[in-house]
């Protein structure tokens, strides 16, 4: 292994983050090649960013992720017409979000107002727990629960229609 990916890894776990001048968090729009992406800052403000390539096989980014990006010369890219305003310098892990969220570093653009529904979906009622804990059969153990990640196929010819034929 090369000392720079070796020392890639040991700078991303240091726990404390800090921003230095020039440098802003953003957030990752769009992939747009092999080392671009499309980033969006605080101010909604979207441009493209190199991903360099020494991040290229140590780390993966997707959509919605948060990078740190180098944005000094940005300004004078935009005004010169390079389209490349900026250099990402870091990638932000669940954990460093979280533990960026809470400081004051963090823009008010990105707070997470995330609403879980999924817990809603997966909790029966209680006139359904009332039918199933009723429902035994004699061997003692409850029936078998619906496989939620499957749909139910379709009905296409219906019992009564046979029956009358």
């Amino acid at each position: 292994m090369k000392a720079g990916r070796k020392n890639l890894k040991k700078a991303v776990e240091e726990d404390g983050l800090s921003l230095q001048q020039g440098q802003s968090i953003m957030q990752v729009v769009s992939l747009r090649g092999s080392n671009l992406i499309e980033v969006m800052d605080a101010r909604s403000v979207k441009s493209l960013a190199l991903f360099p390539a020494k991040f290229q096989k140590s780390f993966w980014i997707k959509t919605g992720s948060y990078v740190v990006v180098d944005d000094s010369g940005r300004e004078k890219a935009l005004e010169s017409g390079i389209k490349i305003a900026c250099v990402v310098s870091q990638v932000l892990f669940h954990e460093q979000v979280r533990a960026l969220e809470k400081s004051s570093e963090w823009p008010t653009i990105f707070q997470t107002k995330v609403v879980d529904h999924s817990k809603n979906l997966l909790q029966p009622s209680s006139s359904e727990i009332d039918q199933i804990l009723s429902s035994e059969d004699e061997d003692g153990l409850p029936p078998l629960e619906a496989n939620l990640n499957r749909h139910s196929p379709l009905e296409l010819y219906s019992d009564s229609d046979s029956d009358d034929s």
